[in-house]
């Protein structure tokens, strides 16, 4: 299992109870769900294991089929783990129905009653808890004021435009005050604009609700670097890494990682000389300087002589005259204009079959077949493990 990271204090308002930090507010351990029997079976997700401390948001980050949404399901009981177990706060729940849980979930459809008014969907939870008439009222005011939506209580969904309709859904799942809020691509369905707006008001949330643990899954990663304490990176049914979205940005432990998490160029190179965690490698016939970071348990060591992969991103490499000193050579692919800077794909000499990106700021005309110099930013990258 991976370190839950520091435990947050302190009980938000309204809590009947005390939040014991010590123990997870989430924990998946060793589960699996399988769809289907024998050797037909699909493997939808693959002895998962994670654990979300008290108050930490943890974003699942992966693509289409990755298992990200299947580990929420299963945490919030619309799937039946085939095996392992699911835990909240200690206590496990795999065979609890959902709505025994008390988690908050939040879905991409909003998943609105049409026929109801926006008070009478956000107060369905608390109905269906048997929460006395009398609070009712109150407990629906506190949910729409959290989500800035007091004034339109007496209105139908209809009558809301998306991004409205996705702030009731958040106040439906938290009118019922939940420890536990479980976000399945809550901003999917927007547009780019209300998806900015619907991001600063989750960063709001966030830091309104400091004992509510989050799971949010997004294939979107800017969502998760925004959003999360930590980033679980999946793929393929499996979890593949997990760290804080700093950590993984600056030091992918993985190839699969560090191209999907920012797109990072991944530049076959030759372990040289490595003191501590600098080294020097070899690319395309030079030597530049690389951070080697600690290898992640089960994984070797940066052994001179030995092949990796240097992820420089591309808005690190800069685009120089030919006549540089130390400049590599690359001949321009492709030129892609994207508003605030040009995305060039580059073929590098002394590195063939392999094409770089480089990002130049604003909009620069590049023509295609082009001969250009690169220079590498000092240390050039960093080291991570080619796929074995």
């Amino acid at each position: 299992m991976t370190d839950i990271g520091a435990p947050r204090t302190g009980v938000a308002p309204g809590r009947e109870t005390a939040v014991d930090d010590a123990v997870p507010a989430i924990t998946f351990d060793r589960v699996g769900v399988s769809y289907g029997r024998g050797q037909k079976a699909t493997r939808a997700l693959i002895d998962f294991n994670l654990r979300v401390a008290v108050g930490e948001t943890v974003a699942l980050l992966g693509p289409s089929g990755s298992g990200k949404s299947t580990a929420l399901n299963a945490l919030a009981g619309f799937v039946r783990p085939t095996t392992g177990a699911v835990r909240l706060a200690g206590r496990d729940v795999t065979d609890l129905p959902p709505a025994k849980r008390g988690i908050g979930v939040v879905l991409q459809s909003y998943a609105l009653f049409p026929h109801m008014r926006v008070a009478d969907n956000v107060a369905f939870g608390l109905k269906s808890a048997r929460v006395p008439r009398r609070e009712l009222a109150t407990r629906v005011g506190e949910a729409l004021d959290m989500v800035g939506m007091s004034a339109y209580g007496k209105r139908l969904p209809r009558e809301l435009s998306g991004g409205q309709q996705q702030r009731i859904a958040i106040a439906r799942a938290l009118a019922i005050r939940p420890r536990v809020l479980l976000l399945d691509e809550p901003l999917a369905a927007l547009d780019a604009q209300l998806r900015q707006s619907m991001l600063t008001e989750l960063q709001r949330l966030k830091e309104a609700l400091p004992d509510t643990a989050m799971l949010y899954v997004t294939h979107d990663q800017s969502e998760a670097l925004a959003l999360a304490d930590r980033i679980v990176v999946m793929n393929d049914a499996r979890l593949m890494d997990v760290d804080t979205a700093e950590n993984l940005w600056k030091r992918p432990p993985t190839s699969f990682t560090a191209a999907f998490l920012g797109g990072a160029n991944l530049i076959p190179c030759t372990v040289g000389r490595v003191i501590g965690t600098a080294a020097l490698v070899g690319v395309a016939h030079k030597t530049v300087s690389a951070e080697a970071p600690q290898p992640a348990v089960g994984r070797t060591d940066w052994a001179p002589g030995s092949k990796a992969l240097l992820c420089i991103r591309p808005h690190a490499i800069r685009v120089v005259g030919l006549g540089d000193r130390d400049a590599l050579r690359a001949n321009v692919t492709a030129a892609v204009w994207r508003g605030a800077h040009t995305r060039l794909v580059l073929s590098v000499h002394g590195l063939p079959d392999q094409l770089i990106d480089v990002d130049v700021p604003g909009a620069v005309a590049f023509a295609t077949g082009s001969e250009i110099g690169l220079r590498f930013p000092e240390p050039a990258g960093v080291l991570v493990q080619a796929p074995s």
